[in-house]
Parts: structure tokens; sequence; C-alpha cells
């Protein structure tokens, strides 16, 4: 299975020790490593076991989404997935540029796995589980993240299936500017020996920093690019989790096998692009559950065309998005990946 396994980054970095440690790990493996760029990479970026997609090679493929999709966006790592989809991956590891992978990064995936899962109906910090320090995966609304979570040991187990599954990371993980304000130099490690899956009606953000997505769910990987930086990961969690639901999947969450040594940021400016979040995503995800959602993997790229009308509609992503999506699903159409009903 690895050698049909692929790990996607976008990046503007030169290539750093991280890019390196993943190539060296995919190489050593048998995963292939795919590298989107944008306007400010490098022109001259090359890694051994990297294949590169400067904005010139994107614009040579045979999809309509490079064309329309926004420079200088995030959201250009969609080219990344239809490159590895409709090349034939199986399974797609989404991580990005300073997170150096764990021995542990490279183990085998299970889709399906007999777990502790989480029936509790609404949100869930689900950090709770992994740590007692006081913390919370960016996107959670911030009226929640003291909600009380059923202790780990008196959890059900269940076997369920995966095809999403978001593994944390040490170090810098992933939370919001106002944790990092008041935390500016706190260090995080959580346990790495336990995981456990959200049913149905529970929500909690997962992120694009160290995430496994299998073949059927692969649809849902679309970004958004109308909307703010800081938004565009969180969103897509919230519309994969609801479409979800209706396929009888869970998503999992898993112990850290990564840890961050994060970028440069400017934690008002992140502040500032988070703010959408802040205020609306109780409301989006109230929205999300209203939805009619067509039961069956062959409706996926249906239901994410109403997910994101919604969105639309009430203003959580600009109405241009819609064209993007219409293109995202086309690509996949087009080359008989998915049929669209």
């Amino acid at each position: 299975m690895k050698n049909r396994t692929s790990v996607i980054v976008t990046s503007i970095s030169k290539p750093n020790k991280v890019l390196h440690s993943i190539a060296k790990g995919c190489g050593d493996n048998g995963l292939r490593f795919v590298v989107v760029g944008d306007i400010s990479s490098p022109e001259d970026f090359h890694i051994d076991n990297c294949s590169f997609y400067s904005l010139e090679k994107q614009e040579d493929l045979d999809l309509k989404y490079p064309g329309l999709c926004p420079v200088r966006h995030y959201a250009r790592k969609n080219i990344g997935y239809l490159i590895e989809m409709l090349s034939g991956a199986e399974i797609i590891i989404d991580t990005d540029d300073d997170n150096f992978p764990y021995d542990s990064f490279w183990n085998d995936k299970n889709r399906v796995l007999k777990v502790p899962i989480i029936e509790t109906q609404g949100w869930v910090n689900i950090y709770r589980y992994f740590t007692d320090e006081l913390i919370w995966p960016r996107g959670l609304p911030l009226n929640t993240i003291n909600n009380p979570v059923e202790p780990y040991d008196a959890l059900s187990l269940k076997t369920v299936d995966c095809p999403i599954q978001q593994g944390l990371a040490d170090s810098n993980p992933d939370v919001d500017a106002v944790f990092r304000l008041i935390n500016p130099s706190k260090s995080i490690a959580f346990d790495k020996t336990k995981r456990l899956a959200l049913s149905k009606g529970a929500w909690c953000p997962f992120n694009s920093q160290n995430t496994v997505w299998w073949r059927d769910a692969f649809p849902l990987l679309y970004l958004p690019s109308y909307c703010s930086f800081r938004m565009t990961d969180i969103i897509r969690s919230f519309v994969a989790q609801r479409i979800a639901w209706e396929n009888e999947w869970s998503i999992l969450f898993h112990g850290p096998t990564v840890w961050q040594e994060r970028n440069e940021h400017d934690l008002i400016k992140d502040f500032q692009d988070e703010i959408p979040g802040y205020l609306f995503n109780e409301k989006m995800c109230i929205e999300l559950e209203k939805l009619m959602i067509k039961k069956g993997p062959e409706h996926l790229t249906s239901n994410l065309r109403t997910c994101y009308e919604k969105l639309a509609e009430i203003n959580i992503v600009d109405r241009k998005e819609i064209e993007l999506v219409e293109t995202w699903i086309g690509d996949i159409e087009r080359a008989g990946y998915y049929t669209v009903k």
C-alpha cells in the first residue's frame, strides 16, 4: 500500500530541514512526495525523492483548477491533491513544511479500527484527552473550550471506519492566536498512546498539519480559497465531518506523529484572520447540520456543492468560491475519478 501513498505539502520555502526529512522518509518507505509551489517559491527548488510543481508546471497540467485558484494562497495545495488522486494514490497524507515527522509518521495506516468513541453531541475539545494543559484546537469556539468531556476510560469501544484521521503535533501544536498570545512560549507534549473517534453529531475542528485521507474521502480534501488563510482548513474540516456522518464514517484523532518548529507568524495578523471563526463557527455548523446530505460515497461531490452553496449564502465564503468548487468537481469528473450524481 505504501507505494500508493502520497505526502503533499505546499511551500514557498527553500528546501529546508523539514522538507529534506520528509523526502528522505518518503524515499526510505516507498511513498511519493509532492510539493506545490507558489509565486514566491524558488525557481531552482530541488530535493531528491520529491516532485516539485512550480506555477508554470501547474499551468501545464491537464486540469482547469490551477488556472482559477488564487495565487499566494494555501488552497493551491488542492492542485497537489488533484495530481495525486488522479495518479492513483490510495492514501494522501497532508502536512506542512514546518512539521518534522517522528518515526511513527511512517507506520502503516489502518482505516478500520476498534477505538474509544465519543458519542456526545455538540462541541468536543479533543485536546483534553491528550494533555492536562488548558489548550484547544484552532477553530474550536472559545465558549466551548472548557466543556466537560467523558473520561477516556469510560468511552465505549467500537469498530469504526475512519477514512479521515487527524494526528496531533508536539511542541508547537495547531492552536489559535488567542492561545499563543496568552502563552507565547509554551511547548506541549501530547500523549502518544491514545486514539479516539468522533461519532455523528460530535464536532471538533481538524487541520491540514498532520492528516491522513483514504481514497473514498478524497473529494472532501477541497480547501476553500475565498476565506481567510487561517480558516481554510477549518472550514474544510466542518464540511468533511458533516458529509462523513451520512456515510457512517468517523473522524479519528490520535497522538502526535510530528513535532512542529513553527514558521514565523504575526500573531495579531493570525488573530485578525481567525475572527470569522471566533464569531461564526458555531453558526456555520448549525447551518451544515440542517442540510439534506445524501448517503453514499457516490454523492460526495454533489454534497460538497450543497455545503458550499450554503456557506456562500451565509457569507462564510465569498460567492466566487462556487466556481472553484465546480472546477474542482469538474477536474475530478473529467478524469473519471468520480461520477457526479
